[in-house]
């Protein structure tokens, strides 16, 4: 049993707590441990996962297994253009992929993104990421590639979209 709640401002550890478990086994096998590490520290800081939360700048959705936090997504209108949605963050616990987690929570926030009465929504995801043949299941294609520095290191992505 499951069901899908906006994370507040109580939810901030519990955020960082699910990344910190599931960003290393997702990401070793593309990244330097030392890069994943870079950016846990700097995606999802106390200080930015509040402010996000505070100001509204991203929403965060929380879906809770048993009363156990086990997956999140993080989504916002785009800074670029506010027409266009993003799904910042899409992550599950590894011993809950497979359960259809992600579908569920890309079509929430798809509902959120149609709510506000826009249509579109993008997503990075890195290039050698097997989650992209995921997404493509999901009915996103890609639109274009983009390496986005973040400090010393480089994110090489597909931007990704799914017209709702």
């Amino acid at each position: 049993m499951y069901f899908i709640r906006k994370a507040t401002l109580n939810d901030v550890e519990t955020i960082i707590d699910l990344a910190e478990k599931i960003w290393w086994p997702s990401y070793s096998p593309i990244l330097e441990k030392e890069q994943i590490s870079f950016m846990l520290n700097e995606i999802y800081s106390p200080e930015k996962i509040r402010a996000q939360i505070e100001n509204d700048t991203q929403s965060y959705l929380l879906l809770i297994e048993d009363n156990k936090p086990v997956a999140f997504a993080g989504y916002s209108p785009r800074e670029e253009d506010p027409e266009i949605y993003k799904l910042h963050k899409l992550y599950c616990l590894p011993e809950t992929q497979g359960k259809g987690y992600g579908k569920i929570l890309i079509n929430e926030v798809a509902n959120k993104t149609l709510e506000a009465g826009k249509h579109t929504l993008d997503l990075n995801v890195n290039r050698y990421n097997k989650a992209k043949t995921f997404y493509e299941k999901m009915g996103f294609v890609v639109v274009y590639e983009e390496d986005i520095s973040i400090g010393p290191y480089w994110m090489n992505d597909y931007v990704m979209r799914k017209e709702l």
